[in-house]
């Protein structure tokens, strides 16, 4: 990741066909957890949600834990399996009581993030979650009403009881005293937030396929020293730190996912291979998703994400075309000299 852009670990050369003008392009990290990569798989990610999604109102809503809880997930990465289950049990529960006569499933994203505004370490779920359903005979029932006192207490008792089957007769103390201490159940945030179809693909491509940290939070380094700022939660103040590269990348270590671990999840309908999935009416029509793939190659997304197109020349405006692509670590002008014909 460090690495990333760096000239000396090959490229590909693009040089203008009208006016000759030479262009050399560095290969990048292809890292999720990169600040710039990490915005490209991102997009690529934000379009696979949408695809998945119904024409219907969406509705974000963020499960979190009590600190004294964070630990045992930051010793076990396992355990952050735990929250997805206790998600996935209490929404399909709060719309099993809609009319238990008849089953109606929603559909719902759930993503990680383990990460607060100041980089500590603190897991909690964005579940994106439609406000409707599907029944078995009832092809769809819409549902704006969510029961804020159910999801509170539902999470705490779920994940509590998923992380004394895990933890064993140890935690049995701490899963008392927590009951004391949270009599009002886990805060859960699910306020209407008016998620239209159309608002919901462009909130899903900024907001949960965000990286740790964007680059425009990272103020200055100086060699030694990372400055950084972030908008506290509280009272919205913005606060800025300078601390030591070596605390800095402490901070980013333990957000890095395990391998083959998945950050996003579907539920519900959004479940692959659902047996109303062909039933109901997406947000992107096939020909939407068809254009919208196009547009998902580098060129089109570094055009969407910085405003500029990287393979125009910069003389002339003319397409550029790929000349060599370069894996070894060579010099650069020896690369240039390669293009040119000279050896």
């Amino acid at each position: 990741m460090i690495l990333c852009h760096d000239p000396s670990y090959g490229g590909a050369f693009f040089g203008c066909p009208h006016c000759g003008n030479l262009k050399f392009v560095p290969f990048s990290c292809k890292s999720r957890f990169c600040p710039s990569c990490g915005n490209v798989y991102n997009q690529k990610r934000a379009f696979r949600m949408s695809c998945k999604l119904v024409s219907c109102i969406h509705r974000h809503c963020v499960f979190t834990i009590p600190e004294e809880l964070r630990i045992f997930f930051l010793k076990d990465h396992s355990l952050l399996n735990c929250l997805f289950h206790s998600v996935r049990d209490v929404v399909l529960r709060m719309f099993f009581k809609m009319n238990k006569s008849e089953l109606f499933t929603p559909g719902f994203i759930c993503v990680l993030h383990t990460f607060g505004r100041d980089l500590k370490w603190n897991p909690h779920i964005h579940a994106l979650i439609s406000e409707g359903g599907a029944g078995n005979i009832t092809p769809w029932r819409p549902n704006p009403h969510f029961d804020y006192d159910f999801l509170r207490l539902a999470f705490r008792k779920v994940l509590l009881d998923q992380l004394s089957l895990k933890l064993g007769p140890p935690f049995k103390k701490l899963k008392n005293q927590i009951y004391k201490d949270h009599p009002e159940g886990f805060y859960v945030r699910a306020k209407p937030n008016l998620c239209s179809p159309d608002i919901t693909i462009k909130y899903i491509s900024r907001y949960l396929g965000r990286p740790v940290i964007a680059t425009s939070r990272m103020d200055a380094y100086d060699g030694d020293s990372v400055t950084f700022h972030y908008q506290r939660h509280e009272d919205h103040k913005t606060i800025t730190e300078c601390i030591p590269a070596i605390d800095f990348i402490k901070r980013l270590i333990p957000h890095i996912p395990d391998k083959h671990f998945k950050m996003v999840r579907y539920y519900g309908i959004y479940a692959k291979h659902h047996k109303q999935e062909k039933n109901l009416r997406k947000c992107l029509s096939k020909q939407k998703q068809h254009y919208l793939s196009k547009l998902l190659d580098w060129r089109n997304l570094i055009l969407l994400t910085f405003g500029y197109d990287p393979l125009r020349c910069p003389e002339c405006g003319t397409s550029m075309l790929v000349l060599e692509v370069y894996h070894k670590k060579t010099a650069l002008f020896e690369r240039y000299r390669k293009v040119m014909g000279y050896g």
